[in-house]
């Protein structure tokens, strides 16, 4: 299981791809020295789940990495990868940790 700790920077609306397949997307903004800005998916029943987040909370964002290839009509493979989200939960920040223990 992987896990991605920061503070949501973008929340997507919900989008109907198909008659079947719903998704939306999450960026969260990594806390590091040098922040990361990671592409989050949410797909079919799992896009409920951000229904009670919002612009910059802090969250855990627990992830699986997906790959696959397609071929195109010359017969080159391409890879592609995507993050998809199957839980979220808010936690507190960092520097709002730190304060409180130092109190």
């Amino acid at each position: 299981m992987s896990e991605v700790l920061g503070k949501i920077k973008v929340l997507g609306n919900t989008m109907q791809v198909s008659e079947k397949f719903s998704k939306r997307e999450l960026v969260v903004t990594t806390n590091e020295q040098y922040p990361q800005h990671i592409l989050i998916e949410f797909a079919q029943d799992k896009v409920a789940l951000l229904d009670k987040f919002k612009v910059n909370d802090n969250v855990k964002v627990s992830i699986n990495l997906r790959g696959r290839e397609w071929v195109n009509k010359e017969g080159e493979s391409k890879w592609f990868n995507s993050i998809q989200g199957w839980k979220i939960e808010k936690v507190e920040a960092e520097a709002e940790t730190t304060k409180k223990e130092k109190e």
